[in-house]
């Protein structure tokens, strides 16, 4: 988990250990690889452009996150994106020795109906709950990273887990959404 505190150091210093992670949430936004390695590429420019604006002792996972966010929006794909969130896994592992090959197929059959679920939020729902869930940011961090006020966090949040919960069972009754 990265630390919420504010770190000092160079932009190398600071961006390159969130290469992945951005990624991950491009890929989730954009839904397609090449897409998602464009959207990360024009937020690393555009972020070591602005980097002289960053001030130091602030939150640059923040920062950086909302570059990105903003970048997917003005994006081809993100035109697309409603704004408007009203329209719309972590599992611990288990120990080796438990791991037989039906125990494995049932995990991953678990983790599918997960990503089909997350894959089925709109984008708003679904980038607040990979802000939250998966990168384990704060509601702070989330706040600063998505331009909102806390609260306005906790209530997407609230509504896009219920979505979520929403899907998940109706994808496991065999029922569509």
């Amino acid at each position: 988990m990265f630390q919420s505190a504010p770190v000092n150091g160079s932009f190398e210093e600071l961006a390159m250990p969130l290469f992945g992670r951005l990624y991950n949430l491009a890929y989730w936004l954009a839904r397609d690889r090449a897409s998602a390695e464009d959207l990360v590429q024009e937020t690393y420019m555009k972020a070591l452009r602005g980097f002289a604006s960053f001030q130091p002792g602030t939150n640059f996972r923040a920062w950086i996150y909302r570059i990105l966010r903003n970048t997917f929006l003005t994006s081809q794909a993100g035109l697309n994106v409603s704004l408007s969130f009203d329209d719309a896994d972590e599992t611990p592992p288990e120990p080796a020795e438990l791991h037989t090959p039906e125990s494995i197929l049932l995990v991953r059959a678990e983790q599918d109906l997960v990503r089909r679920a997350l894959e089925m939020l709109p984008v708003p729902a679904r980038e607040i709950i990979l802000l939250c869930d998966f990168e384990e940011m704060s509601y702070s961090e989330i706040s600063q990273a998505l331009g909102i006020p806390m609260g306005t966090v906790m209530s997407r949040l609230s509504r896009a887990r219920k979505a979520m919960r929403n899907l998940l069972a109706a994808q496991l009754e065999g029922t569509k959404p």
